[in-house]
């Protein structure tokens, strides 16, 4: 357990558990304290232990300027000392567990590495692990065996779909208990939960005799295939979510998976089943310090711009208020997304109130500037849901639908072009609270950009007719 300073820094040999958990648990208290006297006193800007599974851009404001680079370079630069020593010191403990050192990339994988340091918390030494004991008895010789492999059939077909069926009961609550109790969408959600998947899944599958690694990866897959099929089944999300969140879960339900490839040796394979109690618990009590921890939204803009063959006092008027669109035709909106009808307006100058009506619902928008014909600003008071799931059920409203995305304000920008053109420009403020925000921001500016645009076409068409 004894360890000194210059340890730390050397890649060479082996460390133990209980000495990796002790320097990872200081070094994150120090790095932390560090991190968060940086932000507060020098940068004025808060800092909370989830700030870790936040995007740089997402900690700079979206939008980075000269004083918002600065603070990620302090940060990175204060990070590299602490970089070296987990870095070499997770080295040395997969040498000590006798694993491939090349799962050292899991040190930089957002939240799944927080259980990767738990995994290499609780495998012992491998040469603490012994082979398996075989003794006779009645003549005859008899295995040895945990609990667990008695439970798992020999046929790969048998021991595949036991991974698949635990993984999936052991999936769906912890979904239920994050979405419905904490209210929480987290990386520990769509990342740590199908890694779990993933090893959980395979290590059973391979639990009885080496597998081919082939056979991991498609029965993680399948894993987070059933589990999606609960899902639906027991109405907790609907397909379109699980659709967005499958680019995610999949690559994550593979890590596990090679994790559990790489504890497949019989030495190893035994002591695996000793993972599962340490994720029982580690993941739950991480996702519930995710909820507790969640820092606010993080703001973003999208702009969409399209040149009309009209003057800006003729475009003027369709921005402000325009008739009912035609169906839409793109697939986006097909399949669920909420896409604008029309739009009505109240009053007229700064205090009149917008209703841009969606197929879900209205947004309420009251004018804050009026400057006619080049900029309507307006901002957002009332949001409908974002889309309509689909489900074999008449309906189904998992709380991403209320609450997680929404728009702050909106804008339209008129410039005149040579030749009686306008350039109209839309913005869009909003925020969500699905993390990580860097993934989901990829769908939610899509989608914003898509419906900027069935609005801007329908005005550029209503201009140039007029």
């Amino acid at each position: 357990m004894a360890i000194k300073f210059g340890d730390l820094w050397r890649w060479e040999g082996e460390v133990d558990r209980g000495a990796y958990l002790l320097v990872g648990l200081l070094g994150f208290a120090l790095k932390h304290n560090l991190d968060r006297a940086l932000a507060t006193w020098v940068f004025q800007r808060p800092w909370g232990v989830f700030n870790y599974w936040v995007s740089p851009f997402d900690l700079a404001g979206g939008e980075p300027a000269q004083d918002q680079k600065a603070f990620i370079t302090a940060l990175l630069l204060l990070a590299l000392p602490f970089v070296w020593v987990g870095l070499a010191m997770t080295v040395r403990r997969l040498r000590s567990a006798g694993l491939p050192l090349w799962i050292a990339v899991l040190f930089f994988a957002p939240f799944i590495n927080l259980l990767f340091f738990v995994i290499l918390g609780v495998l012992p030494a491998a040469s603490a692990v012994p082979e398996r004991q075989w003794e006779t008895t009645l003549g005859k010789r008899s295995l040895r065996e945990p609990w667990l492999d008695r439970l798992i059939p020999h046929h790969p077909a048998g021991s595949a779909a036991a991974g698949v069926l635990l993984s999936g009961l052991f999936s769906v609550p912890l979904v239920a208990l994050t979405t419905t109790e904490f209210g929480a969408y987290t990386a520990g959600l769509f990342l740590g939960l199908p890694f779990c998947m993933g090893l959980l899944s395979t290590t059973i599958f391979g639990m009885r005799s080496p597998r081919h690694i082939g056979g991991y990866l498609l029965v993680s897959t399948l894993s987070v295939l059933f589990a999606a099929g609960l899902l639906l089944a027991f109405a907790v999300e609907g397909v379109v979510c699980i659709l967005m969140a499958a680019p995610t879960a999949v690559p994550c339900a593979w890590t596990g998976a090679l994790l559990a490839y790489a504890l497949q040796k019989p030495p190893k394979r035994r002591e695996a089943s000793q993972v599962f109690p340490a994720l029982l618990l580690a993941l739950p009590a991480l996702m519930a310090a995710e909820h507790v921890t969640l820092p606010d939204p993080p703001l973003y803009a999208v702009r969409t711009a399209l040149e009309i063959d009209a003057p800006p006092e003729a475009v003027w008027r369709h921005v402000v208020s325009f008739a009912e669109l035609p169906p839409p035709e793109e697939f986006l909106f097909r399949i669920g997304t909420a896409y604008p009808i029309r739009a009505e307006i109240e009053g007229e100058g700064p205090g009149a109130v917008r209703h841009c009506v969606f197929s879900t619902g209205a947004f309420v928008e009251p004018i804050e500037v009026w400057d006619a014909p080049r900029l309507l600003k307006f901002s957002v008071t009332e949001n409908p849901p974002p889309m309509a799931e689909w489900t074999p059920y008449q309906a189904v409203h998992p709380p991403h639908l209320e609450g997680y995305l929404v728009s702050n304000g909106g804008q339209f920008l008129l410039e005149p072009l040579p030749g009686g053109r306008t350039r109209l420009e839309g913005t869009t403020w909003y925020r969500h609270s699905l993390w990580p925000a860097a993934y989901w921001r990829i769908w939610s500016d899509a989608v914003i950009h898509r419906i900027h645009e069935r609005v801007l076409r329908h005005i550029k068409g209503n201009a140039e007719r007029s």
